[in-house]
């Protein structure tokens, strides 16, 4: 063998050599690029691991969470990569009346809206017992109303308004408490709150219990102390005030959570009574 070819062999097998080991090199960077930190969240309970794995399912069930038929995961990224967390949202029962019959269904979806969209309701024709935005939670009745109950709901609701509508006679209001006179009408925005929301005390912003009868209202307003009638609701009392509650503002306790969603936001009318 000369010189020349000597050469050439060790020229080649150290130019075999690199390349294998930058071949090996480019493999663990991309086996390394590949592994991903994720935390499955389910249950309560929160397992962390490491996986190579690209699908959220395969890392559920790598994570060793069993998910029903009708559970779903959401994360906190669009793919999942490195700090992925992956929560699991356990579908609970509710039911769905329509025509005098009630289905028994259950569903993770996060609110109503949510889940009539998934069963393709068409809400023009329609119409759900419950705000969309009303988050989903076990045992939830929803009534969709057709739209032979919706004429029939209509009707009665007109009549209901017609009964409901103050009597007023100068500058007086007939009441549950009887008549009353009243030195002011004010228009305002109201919603409705449940006793436990805010710090969950249950005890209002001057002491008192909250309770039904009693509204949160800006003092600037409606001074608290003062007594009013709202159609529908009855005579309260202004006792409590509220962060989100400024200018012709008015929030409603009530102790029925479905009350409280059914009332929503709507403009009323407020009787400043004379006591």
């Amino acid at each position: 063998m000369n010189v020349f070819e000597k050469i050439r062999k060790t020229f080649c097998g150290s130019r075999m050599t690199i390349c294998a080991g930058l071949a090996a090199a480019a493999l663990l960077t991309a086996g390394a690029s590949s592994v991903k930190r994720v935390t499955v969240f389910a249950d309560g309970q929160e397992v962390k691991l490491t996986t190579t794995y690209s699908q959220p399912e395969k890392i559920i069930s790598e994570a060793g969470v069993a998910m029903g038929s009708y559970d779903e995961f959401r994360m906190s990224t669009i793919r999942v990569k490195d700090d992925t967390e992956i929560h699991i949202v356990r579908a609970v029962p509710v039911q769905l009346e329509m025509g005098g019959t009630v289905r028994e269904m259950k569903t993770a979806r996060a609110t109503v809206g949510r889940l009539l969209d998934e069963l393709g309701v068409d809400r023009t024709k329609y119409r759900p017992s419950l705000n969309e935005d009303v988050p989903i939670r076990k045992g939830l009745h929803i009534k969709l109303s057709t739209p032979e109950e919706i004429k029939a709901e209509e009707a009665q609701a007109q009549q209901a308004a017609e009964e409901m509508a103050p009597q007023l006679r100068d500058g007086y209001v007939e009441t549950s408490h009887g008549t009353i006179r009243y030195s002011n009408v004010m228009v305002m925005e109201a919603s409705a709150y449940l006793p436990t929301d805010g710090g969950g005390s249950c005890i209002t912003a001057t002491g008192l219990p909250a309770t039904h009868g009693v509204v949160a209202v800006d003092p600037d307003v409606i001074p608290l102390g003062t007594q009013v009638y709202i159609p529908g609701y009855g005579v309260a009392i202004a006792a409590d005030t509220g962060g989100m509650i400024e200018g012709a503002m008015i929030d409603l306790c009530m102790e029925d959570y479905d009350d409280c969603m059914q009332f929503g936001r709507r403009d009323i009318d407020v009787y400043i009574l004379e006591t």
